[in-house]
């Protein structure tokens, strides 16, 4: 019986973005062996293990999400002790998703101040700061990545889940949070307290697995995006009424085009176990495994803008707590200020 068994006390929801209570329409059944959950069951582009909980399509948004799913106290532990070894995977997705942020740059009330919420071992952190950003911050819940970060961005990272109330209302011109929409219990509650926290004009970049996407309709059961770390799903509408109900205008979206070794892309693939392994390790010994490719894996970014007529919807919630637990842990607190004050002094002894 694995270690994280007990992690995953599981309760009963409604949809996360639109409240709608019908549990009727289950598009799956739980596939589920606790059996099977170990150090990478919680990490980021680990292998697929096609594994998840119940999941229901919400018939007033178009929402895929999970009831029962793991109870918000349980998702913290689970995080914050999950393991790492997805560094040049990193890499990759950091250049993809500054790309991303190129398009929106001129839109921005400026550069100084961005957030990323899941930041994992820092790698976009590293590309705001070459896009000319100051005042950069991320936060995640999870040990390793941190631990895997660059000396240079490492100090940047607050260890913890998201909480707005560790940062200052107005504070950042953009917050980003890539592939972790998924991952947390109150996903809108979440954007909500992101749009308080931005400047008059900011922007909210999100990128999250399109459950519509070619991919997605062709793999079924066997794509990736059916897991159980992922306690919804989102299709182009069901996104983009994400930021729309969370306060933001002037929405836009389009599909994301990733580059990852050839590799990964194996890692993706819905073959046997075995068999999976040996062809990459037969890529990687050849050095194919390094070359990089470009697909569309079925991910959509989706941005929209805080402007003045949203803005009475954009008021943080505080104390309340939305990422990946319910409330504040003393063991993970975070200091705005303090990581201000810590970059500052690196700064200085440059």
């Amino acid at each position: 019986m694995s270690e994280y068994t007990a992690t995953l006390a599981t309760v009963s929801r409604a949809c996360p973005l639109c409240g709608h209570g019908d549990r009727s329409r289950v598009l799956v059944e739980e596939a589920y062996d606790p059996g099977r959950m170990g150090q990478f069951a919680f990490a980021s582009r680990k292998l697929p293990e096609y594994m998840h909980y119940r999941l229901l399509v919400c018939a007033e948004c178009d929402l895929l999400y999970a009831s029962p799913a793991p109870a918000p106290e349980t998702l913290d532990e689970a995080y914050r002790t999950a393991a790492y070894d997805s560094a040049a995977e990193s890499a990759c997705a950091a250049r993809t998703y500054a790309g991303l942020v190129r398009r929106i740059l001129g839109r921005l009330p400026g550069r100084n101040g961005a957030l990323d919420i899941g930041a994992g071992d820092g790698a976009f952190l590293k590309e705001l700061l070459a896009l000319g950003f100051t005042d950069v911050a991320g936060v995640e819940p999870s040990a390793a990545p941190i631990a895997a970060a660059d000396s240079t961005i490492r100090p940047l990272i607050g260890h913890c889940p998201f909480r707005a109330h560790d940062f200052p209302a107005g504070q950042f011109s953009l917050i980003t949070c890539f592939q972790t929409l998924e991952h947390v219990y109150d996903p809108l509650q979440l954007c909500r307290d992101a749009c308080g926290l931005l400047k008059d004009g900011g922007a909210m970049l999100i990128v999250v697995h399109n459950r519509q996407a070619l991919s997605a309709r062709l793999l079924g059961r066997r794509s990736p995006i059916f897991d159980i770390e992922h306690l919804q799903l989102f299709s182009r509408r069901s996104a983009q009424a994400l930021l729309r109900k969370a306060g933001f205008g002037q929405i836009g979206s389009s599909v994301v085009l990733n580059r990852y070794r050839a590799s990964y892309w194996l890692r993706l693939l819905p073959l046997p176990g075995r068999l999976k392994q040996r062809a990459i390790a037969a890529a990687n010994a050849l050095a194919v495994g390094r070359l990089p490719i470009t697909l569309p894996a079925g991910n959509l970014a989706i941005w929209g803008y805080k402007t003045g007529a949203e803005q009475e919807n954009c008021e943080v919630v505080e104390p309340h707590h939305v990422g990946w637990t319910s409330s504040p842990s003393s063991a993970h607190e975070t200091d705005w200020k303090s990581i201000l004050r810590v970059r500052a002094g690196a700064e200085a002894g440059s």
